[in-house]
């Protein structure tokens, strides 16, 4: 495999003097499936903005690709966030009063993939997450568990090399958080790098490698041999 993620003594300070990082280093392979792990507060949404191109570090060097941002030009970083990391939030973001295809395309628009292309790609990872059925309704007309379904198939839309799930069964019932966490193994042995933040043990479980931080600090860097698929 090869390194997909390298992170060097990451830290980071916002305005106020609060330490969100401090000197986190570690690697992240292709293809993995990697749990970041920790309690609230304790630096998984700043390690997360910092690796998804969304908030750049104080201090220390990341690595994307054995690029750091400073190596690529603007069109690149946001060719790089569209086209190849894709999101899934605890909150969905979907637009509620779009169609579960209108939502699922939008990271296309800022694409190059043609037009003439977008309802077959759309169909086939709306299919790819049981939603073929409800392609045409719109997102508020959606379970909790069908809306997180959706932000999966836009995530995919791209085919991205890296997936990021932030808490994604933080709002869903233990029937639909226990799906959405299979389609996430089953990305994940179809070759996709998955990164899962959550504060939950029994769902970090599902990865193969757990990060473990506290108070901005990695703690601990743990194979999960036995993990939950």
């Amino acid at each position: 495999m090869n390194a997909l993620i390298e992170a060097t003594d990451l830290t980071k300070t916002y305005a106020d003097g609060t330490h969100a990082l401090r000197g986190a280093s570690f690697t992240i392979q292709e293809g993995e499936f990697v749990a970041i792990m920790g309690p609230s507060g304790s630096g998984k949404s700043t390690l997360l903005h910092i690796l998804g191109f969304l908030d750049p570090q104080t201090s220390g060097t990341f690595r994307f690709k054995g690029k750091t941002l400073g190596e690529m030009e603007h069109h690149e970083i946001a060719r790089v966030r569209n086209e190849e990391l894709g999101f899934v939030f605890q909150q969905f973001n979907l637009l509620p009063r779009e169609s579960v295809y209108n939502n699922v395309i939008l990271p296309l628009f800022y694409s190059d993939v043609p037009r003439s292309e977008w309802r077959e790609r759309a169909a086939r990872v709306i299919e790819e997450v049981g939603l073929s059925h409800r392609i045409d309704h719109e997102a508020f007309m959606l379970s909790g568990g069908e809306k997180q379904r959706v932000a999966i198939a836009r995530a995919l839309i791209n085919r991205p090399t890296l997936i990021f799930a932030d808490e994604p069964t933080g709002n869903l019932d233990s029937a639909s958080g226990k799906a959405v966490l299979s389609m996430l193994n089953d990305l994940h042995t179809k070759g996709h790098t998955v990164i899962l933040i959550t504060h939950d043990m029994q769902v970090a479980q599902q990865a193969r490698r757990m990060l473990y931080i506290r108070d901005g600090m990695l703690e601990s860097d743990t194979p999960l041999d036995h993990a939950t698929t």
